[in-house]
């Protein structure tokens, strides 16, 4: 009997998630094959633009309509007043000696008169973005094109920039960097120390993945002199990725990756003249391996260098400048915080030098403030109780600081701007019947923006705006076939919600609900979770394919939700952000368990009894932490690219949240989904690639260990070789998707019960 219904309710499973006849073609249902296997709802690009400096106006890249030129791109100058087009530079001014195609654009620079333009082509990916390749310079007053690097290896250089001149470019090559002379074509090799341990002029694996730092030199601004960072890995301990399917036997790839309380790179910043000769290092106490320098650039001047120094527990930041000259360095400003201080990645000289732009949560908001050069002059141009989100652009002539906020609506995001002298409130720019997200891109006189805006509902747009009145000019990209290929699916408007979790704590969530959704019904839940302090998932935006498979399950009789706990990075305020300090894992999967419980008392038509959760990284912990914690919550948990131990993860994001594990071994121990596997009841789906860098395969490994040691069953997918994102390879996105799609199906059934 009890094989009977099993088999039964397989069939039943099979018949609802099959497609039925005439379904095959309809256009308001999805499929996987329709979302990651074609490009029916691949959205159109624009750019990438280049607002122009010398002159008023911007370039994009636009594809030449021929077949046998296809990865061809003109580039085409706008005046964004008229619209009036030209072809700059043709594709065929790009075709080096020799060849017969013109070189496929990957990004572009102009020189600082406009008269040379760089070319980056032939790129190779280096951790997370292709970084490395070929550079080629096109001399607009002749023509002539030159590679850079002389007889260079192919694919070797990495970050290639003008000088402040334009006459010369500096780039690195091999852990060393060089300057080359745009004329003469001499190439001056400015470091020799480079090795797999000294790093000039970059970044190890990880200052590139939690500072988001690669290009690491920098020319002054009278282009005699270049800074630049050195890391030296030596000590920092190696893990090991095993390739077993490229070769007859294993491939190693190692990588210096510190984990969390392990050794770290030491890091120091120097000057050298664009000549040659010795780097000038600047003068800093305390012990390298145990301090972080994460921001780095010239001090509105050729004479200082301005950087953020952190503290190994990046619970200080120091904002120093350093002489050139003597490499004497002095402190200028130094925020602290019970948990962790942010890089102000968005720090901002006015007045040639005489004052700073810089972030703060000193009164418990991120606001910005003025601060002068000696740091002694401090005001806040952003008061009241709501966070600014990012700068944007800064309009000295007018007197405007342009930022993104939203301090009606943390899921939102708009522009404001406010005058640079503290002497009035902030107004918002965006108008008030646009909803949604919203970013811009504004040009250097601050009198244009491409304006992207996009809800979660809808694809994105992205306009010319003239500012400050925000008037539109013209659309630049409107998405309209993607948007009536949206409108035409089967679907329910998305409903944003907040959810009482207790203790006058509310979150932020969303809700799709089936296009035929019947409230006197009963249906299950799969809540989508992120939960970590790196980002947020409730925020009105599109998300492209990720929407619509959540939507192809709405189609199939499925609730998805999604609810942002504490912790995450939402603009609610500094204590909202950082409650969570020395507990990631254990508050917010708590309250995720909270939100579920205030969501099944409140909306009958939610079924307690099929209720799943899924995640990727930081998001597939959550689920493990969800269903570990909380087995009688979730019946099912689909977990990817997974955090099973926190001694696993790296040093600086992970000593930045929990603190060092010496000092936190308990929270360490008890924020680790590994630690409650022992208590798993429901279904349980581990997906990880073997070749994650980021996040190394060893913890699902671990995690297995762990659940056989129970007695725990479990589905486990390994895809060979594939990273953290897992998309390398033909087919691997449809496959994963396929996967989670019947996992999720056959063990929570979709539809309505009565």
């Amino acid at each position: 009997m009890k094989k009977f219904w099993a088999f039964a309710l397989f069939l039943i499973i099979l018949f609802a998630c099959a497609p039925q006849r005439g379904e095959e073609t309809d256009p308001s249902l999805l499929s996987l094959e329709r979302i990651y296997s074609s490009r029916e709802f691949a959205p159109e690009r624009f750019g990438p633009a280049k607002w122009l400096e010398q002159r008023r106006g911007y370039t994009t890249l636009e594809r030449l309509k021929s077949k046998k030129y296809e990865d061809a791109r003109d580039v085409v100058l706008y005046d964004p007043e008229t619209g009036d087009r030209e072809i700059l530079v043709s594709a065929f001014r790009l075709i080096p000696g020799g060849q017969s195609q013109p070189l496929a654009i990957s990004d572009y620079d102009w020189s600082s008169n406009g008269q040379k333009l760089l070319i980056f082509t032939n790129t190779e990916r280096v951790w997370r973005q292709n970084t490395r390749g070929d550079y080629w310079v096109l001399d607009l007053s002749d023509w002539t094109l030159h590679k850079l690097g002389g007889d260079a290896e192919p694919s070797t250089l990495m970050f290639a920039k003008f000088s402040p001149e334009g006459n010369k470019a500096a780039y690195v090559m091999n852990n060393n960097i060089y300057v080359e002379d745009l004329k003469t074509h001499r190439i001056t090799q400015l470091t020799k120390d480079g090795s797999e341990t000294i790093i000039n002029g970059t970044f190890d694996w990880v200052y590139e993945e939690e500072f988001s730092l690669r290009n690491g030199f920098r020319w002054s601004p009278d282009g005699k002199w270049i800074a630049y960072w050195q890391l030296d890995t030596e000590g920092v301990k190696t893990f090991y990725l095993i390739n077993n399917t490229d070769s007859l036997y294993p491939k190693l790839q190692p990588i210096q990756y510190p984990k969390a309380g392990e050794t770290n790179s030491a890091c120091r910043v120097g000057v050298v003249r664009v000549e040659g000769g010795e780097t000038r290092w600047f003068e800093m106490e305390g012990d390298p391996k145990n301090h972080y320098i994460a921001w780095m650039d010239w001090a509105a001047s050729s004479e200082e260098i301005c950087f953020q120094r952190l503290n190994r527990l990046q619970n200080t930041i120091w904002l120093m400048l350093g002489n050139i000259r003597s490499g004497k360095v002095r402190t200028v400003l130094t925020e602290r915080d019970e948990t962790w201080v942010d890089v102000v990645e968005d720090m901002r000289w006015l007045d040639e030098g005489k004052s700073f732009l810089w972030a703060s949560e000193r009164d418990g908001w991120s606001h910005v403030y003025l601060i002068s050069r000696d740091g002694e002059k401090v005001t806040c141009l952003t008061p009241g109780d709501y966070d600014v989100v990012a700068f944007q652009a800064i309009d000295e002539e007018r007197g405007w600081l342009y930022f993104i906020a939203s301090p009606d609506n943390p899921t939102q995001r708009y522009l404001y701007q406010v005058p640079l002298d503290g002497s009035g409130s902030a107004e918002k720019v965006t108008p008030p019947d646009q909803t949604g997200t919203h970013s811009y891109r504004i040009s250097p006189d601050s009198g244009w923006a491409f304006h992207d805006f996009s809800t979660f509902d809808e694809p994105s747009t992205t306009d010319l705006v003239r500012l400050p009145e925000h008037e539109l000019v013209r659309t630049l990209v409107d998405n309209s076939e993607l948007r009536n290929k949206v409108k035409g699916l089967k679907r329910k408007p998305v409903e944003f919600f907040r959810v009482d979790i207790g203790s006058g704590l509310e979150l932020d969530g969303w809700c799709m609900k089936p296009h035929d959704f019947n409230p006197e019904n009963r249906y299950p839940v799969l809540f989508y979770v992120y939960g970590e302090p790196w980002g947020s998932t409730v925020v009105d935006r599109w998300a492209g394919n990720r929407y619509l498979w959540h939507l192809m399950l709405t189609q199939q009789g499925y609730l998805v939700m999604s609810v942002d706990n504490r912790g995450t990075r939402v603009p609610r305020g500094r204590e909202w952000r950082k409650c969570i300090y020395r507990q990631i894992g254990i508050l917010a999967s708590a309250d995720q368990a909270a939100a579920l419980q205030g969501i099944i008392k409140r909306w009958p038509w939610v079924d307690p009894n099929r209720v799943g959760i899924w995640g990727w990284s930081g998001g597939g912990s959550m689920s493990l932490n969800a269903i570990f914690r909380y087995p009688d919550l979730y019946q099912t948990a689909m977990a990817v690219a997974f955090v099973s131990n926190e001694r696993y993860y790296d040093t600086i994001y992970q000593e930045r949240y929990m603190g060092l594990p010496e000092d936190n071994e308990e929270g360490y121990r008890k924020g680790s989904p590994i630690t409650f596997a022992h208590r798993l009841k429901g279904n349980l789906l581990l997906v990880h690639g073997t070749g994650d860098d980021n996040v190394h395969y060893q913890n699902l490994e671990a995690l297995v260990n762990e659940l056989i040691k129970h007695n725990k069953h479990f589905t486990m997918m390994a895809y060979p070789n594939r990273s953290h994102g897992i998309f390398e390879g033909e087919n691997t996105t449809r496959h994963l998707y396929e996967l989670l799609t019947r996992y999720l199906n056959e063990n929570l059934p979709p539809g309505p019960l009565q």
